[in-house]
């Protein structure tokens, strides 16, 4: 495994970032696809074991339970120092008017029941999972510097939003003395590039460390176009992101399947080989519900595309929709 600097800070995270979301009781949230504890637990066992040292989750996951089971695990695999945690605050927890969304009375709430499931006094990141449009930024940012300040958080990141919006919190927080945010985790993939405008210049500019959700654009780069999991049978969200350039993506997909025939590997390496190849990338954030999957992404930090096979991957793209920012 490699490991490199987050962001601007000197934390040393692992290029590849377990995220989650494939963890917790499927009948508690949105997510029906999700994988039990007691098969939630070798996945993790085994990325611990690859050497990823940076496990990503959301108070939202399955109504919090991917946290718990996350917690419990790596209080049974390795040592609380030796691993990065990030978990993230936004979504509803409950249907009483403050059970959401980003103000003070939220952010205080949801960091102490975060930390009561992961079972620990702490997060390495924490993360605001949108753009409250119903919060004032500023009130946010303070928020959040106090949670730092008391020592229930190392470092702040943001989730999916606009450039603009970005770059104003990071000038309210320079401009108050609040603590930064030093990540940027957003929907970015060989189907969905439109984050190469201007987010992904303002986080090089800005030394902020990139985190893509979706590397693998929830599964569509790692089968052939038709072929369809029990994911795909529930995972709405996730058509919702894409339907609307099928097309265009189903040839971006088809350049990936015909460049690993000719290198002989799956094609998730080749997707996500690209991926590690941006220099602005620190590490994408990888789901896993069975062994090769985590066995593929570790094999992607190793494999290197060379200018023509990257144009090739690139070359059939077009211009999406904003998606994933709500």
């Amino acid at each position: 495994m490699k490991y490199k600097n987050l962001g601007r800070t000197g934390l040393r995270v692992s290029e590849l970032c377990l995220g989650c979301m494939t963890f917790g009781v499927a009948e508690r949230g949105d997510h029906g696809w999700t994988l039990a504890e007691d098969e939630s637990r070798p996945l993790i066992k085994q990325a611990v074991d690859l050497g990823i040292n940076f496990f990503d989750t959301a108070n939202a996951y399955s109504d919090g339970t991917s946290e718990e089971f996350l917690g419990r695990a790596l209080k049974d695999f390795c040592r609380r120092e030796e691993v990065v945690i990030a978990t993230k605050v936004f979504f509803p927890m409950s249907p009483a008017p403050n059970g959401r969304g980003l103000s003070r009375k939220a952010i205080f709430t949801e960091i102490d029941a975060s930390l009561r499931r992961l079972g620990t006094d702490y997060v390495d990141l924490y993360q605001i999972h949108r753009w409250d449009r119903d919060t004032p930024i500023e009130e946010t940012l303070e928020a959040l510097h106090d949670v730092v300040k008391a020592g229930k958080a190392r470092y702040l990141g943001a989730s999916s939003m606009y450039a603009w919006q970005f770059a104003k919190a990071l000038y309210t927080a320079a401009a108050n003395g609040w603590t930064r945010f030093v990540t940027m985790q957003n929907h970015y993939n060989l189907l969905y590039r439109e984050e190469e405008r201007e987010m992904m210049p303002l986080c090089a500019d800005q030394c902020i460390g990139v985190l893509p959700w979706s590397p693998l654009a929830r599964g569509r780069l790692t089968r052939p176009w038709a072929a369809a999991t029990r994911r795909t049978h529930a995972d709405g969200y996730g058509d919702k992101l894409y339907e609307s350039t099928e097309a265009a993506d189903r040839r971006v997909v088809e350049r990936v399947a015909s460049i690993a025939a000719a290198r002989a590997v799956p094609t998730a390496q080749i997707a996500l080989a690209w991926l590690r190849q941006k220099p602005y990338v620190t590490a994408p954030i990888i789901g896993a519900s069975k062994p090769h999957h985590l066995a593929d992404a570790a094999a992607a930090l190793s494999l290197n595309l060379d200018a023509e096979e990257i144009a090739q991957l690139e070359a059939a793209y077009v211009p999406h929709p904003i998606a994933g920012h709500a």
